[in-house]
């Protein structure tokens, strides 16, 4: 029988940390019908020997083989995941097992499908951890249009048809919140509590702000292109072989009127202009016949459907 609840803790050396939290799930929700799913990505602690030392059987473990990131590990949690609702955390103990079951009256009673958590008084660094979150929590809410508040709060809670929907790939669980947007799911949000590490070191580095970057421009393109891409490329490639079928049109123009134009640098430029304009309508073509693939081979639509209702026969 399918559990209520799912409890997905991701772990990469967190020794100190994930038995510990393990156990205060088990007491906060001892009369909960729940499950935990520990992720443990590859740790070369005793992460995995002190969580197997409390394992019973409401606690399922996958181990990866390496470490292969928070993402991979997200989605293999969530995959393994049967519970009917699926909540994420790390195994660092800052966030708060506490708040779990006010996330799911939340989630239930509000016929939300994703319930993202917004860290209260968060208790990390200002210069490395907080004003960095702070200016890309800004930047992804104003390119993506969704107006999440902290986007690299790990505490969510979900339904698991979303979460299992869900394609965490790469660096993207930085975005779940914009990934259940493509899904059109209900999002709300919901003040949680955040404690400060006491064990361990922080995986969170000022190196990451690099790769929001480049996750965020895959992100706006899926959003705003992914089922007409070459919307996207062959706009580009029309404005630059418009640009250097005008420039070579000049210059034939004046070469007409006896001007000499070889070895022009704006000549080369308008053949730069042109070629480029080809290869880009060119990657356009290329990428509808990719999304057309993706689709009819899978069966998948370019639309979600939340409810279908018929009205009632008229006497």
């Amino acid at each position: 029988m399918k559990p209520l609840l799912s409890i997905v803790i991701i772990a990469y050396n967190e020794e100190t940390n994930a038995a510990l939290l393990i156990r205060q799930i088990l007491n906060l929700l001892n009369d909960t019908d729940f499950e935990v799913v520990f992720v443990d990505d590859g740790s070369t602690d005793n992460t995995l020997a002190e969580v197997r030392e409390i394992a019973d059987s409401r606690l399922q473990i996958i181990e990866f083989k390496r470490n292969f990131g928070q993402s991979a590990a997200l989605s293999a949690g969530i995959e393994y995941a049967r519970g009917a609702f699926i909540v994420t955390m790390d195994a660092d103990l800052q966030n708060d097992p506490a708040d779990i079951l006010p996330m799911l009256e939340k989630i239930q009673q509000g016929n939300h499908d994703l319930v993202a958590g917004i860290r209260k008084n968060r208790k990390d660094g200002f210069f490395l951890r907080r004003l960095p979150s702070l200016m890309a929590n800004a930047i992804i809410r104003r390119s993506t249009g969704i107006r999440i508040r902290d986007y690299g709060c790990t505490l969510k809670i979900f339904r698991s048809e979303l979460a299992q929907n869900l394609s965490i790939y790469g660096e993207l669980h930085r975005f779940i919140p914009v990934l259940a947007s493509l899904e059109g799911a209900s999002i709300s949000q919901m003040e949680v509590q955040h404690h400060a590490r006491i064990h361990g070191k922080s995986k969170y580095g000022l190196n990451r702000s690099f790769k929001v970057i480049s996750d965020l421009l895959l992100l706006l393109f899926f959003r705003k292109y992914m089922n007409r891409p070459m919307h996207l490329f062959g706009l580009i490639g029309l404005l630059l072989f418009a640009g250097g079928a005008a420039i070579e049109l000049y210059l034939f123009i004046i070469k007409l009127m006896g001007a000499d134009i070889w070895g022009k640098p704006v000549m080369i430029l308008g053949v730069i202009l042109l070629i480029l304009g080809i290869q880009f309508i060119t990657i356009g073509i290329i990428a509808e016949m990719l999304m057309r693939t993706y689709y009819e081979s899978q069966n998948k639509k370019p639309y979600k459907i939340r409810n279908i209702s018929r009205g009632k026969d008229q006497d």
